[in-house]
């Protein structure tokens, strides 16, 4: 559990410190080129999901909603963890990226209404959405997650097999 809640804390102070940063040294789309043509800090904000997803819904609904998976997110993660940390080693690393980001953009949704972003990688005028470290750690988390999965099929048909 030291590991988890280890992990889980970086992710989250790692995404609350640079959304801080952001919020007190950007104005809502200022933005800041560091890779001319690929890269830039824009502060923008999301109230959807991911890649803006019901972000043009009005109503309270939709904030509650995202309120209400997010809870039950980190539920079924703590849960999976509980349950999977021993069957690959991955797994323990990568449920407790997810849960971290999850957890630090639950944060933004409780204290601002929406999530900030500030990650913006675009090629010209092709632009990524937005991101931010609890969308990296839960990309990062969801591929580990996979990458265990397979290895953990390949280990199980290795010795039936």
């Amino acid at each position: 559990m030291t590991r988890f809640l280890a992990i889980v804390f970086a992710v989250v102070v790692g995404d609350q410190l640079t959304k801080l940063w952001i919020l007190r040294s950007f104005s809502l789309y200022e933005s800041l080129e560091i890779i001319p043509g690929f890269f830039s800090f824009t502060y923008l904000t999301n109230k959807g999901a991911a890649f803006g997803f019901l972000a043009g819904q009005t109503g309270a609904w939709r904030h509650y909603l995202f309120l209400m998976l997010g809870a039950v997110a980190l539920v079924v993660i703590v849960i999976a963890w509980s349950r999977m940390r021993y069957a690959h080693r991955l797994y323990s690393i990568s449920l407790p990226l997810i849960g971290g980001g999850a957890l630090g953009n639950l944060i933004d949704r409780v204290r601002h209404g929406s999530v900030v972003d500030f990650l913006d990688v675009y090629i010209g005028a092709h632009h990524w959405p937005a991101f931010n470290v609890a969308d990296s750690a839960i990309t990062i988390g969801v591929v580990l997650f996979f990458i265990a999965n397979i290895l953990e099929e390949k280990g199980r048909l290795k010795s039936a097999g």
